[in-house]
């Protein structure tokens, strides 16, 4: 399951979380960001209780995006610890995005 995250909650469901935490800056009408709406929703299943998956609405919260500097979308971000350690823009394959979540762990 992927968790919706918006600027009030980031803190907590993010940067305060016990697992790493991918967190998916997408918008409702980027293409891209559907095309990998599917690989983020298996990736989340397969690594339930590992890793948390959410996702922000740029829309919604442009202040955090630009916190992060998110110029592009999609646009995964990669925390452990509270911390940003990696990240990925675009849409990117199952081949290229399993081995960066498998690395958080």
């Amino acid at each position: 399951m992927i968790a919706e995250v918006t600027e009030g909650i980031f803190e907590q469901e993010v940067i305060k979380a016990p697992l790493p935490v991918v967190v998916d800056f997408w918008a409702p009408w980027c293409k891209p960001c559907q095309k990998i709406a599917p690989l983020m929703e298996k990736l989340a299943e397969d690594y339930k209780g590992s890793v948390k998956f959410c996702k922000l609405n740029v829309d919604q919260d442009p202040q955090l995006a630009g916190r992060y500097g998110v110029m592009s979308i999609p646009f995964l971000l990669f925390f452990r610890e509270g911390q940003p350690v990696d990240q990925v823009v675009g849409a990117v394959t199952e081949s290229k995005l399993r081995p960066k979540v498998q690395e958080l762990i």
